[in-house]
């Protein structure tokens, strides 16, 4: 991946149920890698890098890979259903495991945020952003975690989709790169950990 970490923490073997869904989102494919659009990918990636884990298992139209953090079992998960049907890679997970909705986990995309900026939300619309929506109309529900990475909004004369599939500068590649390593280190196991109360007061506002 084109984010390079410093640091890898090897999880413990995968044991117990699945307890946590962490779902990144983005869309399949050479075309769309390191692309904007593919944040939440490029998140799950590092998150699945730091724990030793493959996220190279298909199932429930994703690719998929186990891993612990704490205590916890989770499924890495990045939907390989385009980003306008990632809701239905995210309800045959939590149906098969039987996941509460309070223990999915999305990480995506916002062009409302600044590049070096994440916000974590317990619900909400889906923001304009297909894969969130996609999510609510098949969950029904907007009581989930999100974490929102920014990529920044367009210039004034460019077009929204133009700008969401194009790929990052290298002033903006080293604050997502700070960004994700807050998310990996800390913002996922603080949230498994103590819950997206305590998180949100913790990382919402920092700036990378």
């Amino acid at each position: 991946m084109f984010l390079k970490r410093q640091t890898k923490t090897l999880s413990a073997l995968p044991r117990g149920p699945v307890e946590y869904l962490v779902v990144g989102l983005g869309n399949p494919g050479r075309d769309y890698e390191n692309t904007r659009h593919n944040a939440g990918f490029l998140a799950v990636d590092a998150l699945a890098e730091k724990l030793g884990a493959k996220i190279d298992r298909l199932k429930f139209k994703s690719l998929c890979g186990d891993a612990m953090i704490g205590e916890h079992r989770v499924l890495l998960m990045k939907p390989s259903t385009f980003m306008n049907n990632s809701g239905e890679a995210v309800r045959d997970a939590m149906q098969f495991h039987k996941i509460p909705i309070e223990q999915v986990l999305v990480l995506f995309d916002d062009v409302s945020l600044d590049v070096g900026r994440l916000r974590i939300r317990r619900q909400g619309s889906d923001g304009g952003h297909n894969g969130i929506k996609s999510i609510l109309y098949q969950l029904a529900t907007d009581t989930f975690v999100r974490i929102r990475i920014g990529v920044g909004a367009p210039p004034p004369d460019w077009d929204m989709a133009d700008w969401v599939l194009g790929r990052f500068s290298n002033e903006e590649i080293s604050h997502l790169s700070k960004l994700v390593d807050c998310v990996v280190e800390e913002a996922v196991p603080e949230l498994l950990t103590h819950g997206a109360e305590r998180a949100m007061n913790q990382y919402n506002g920092k700036v990378f």
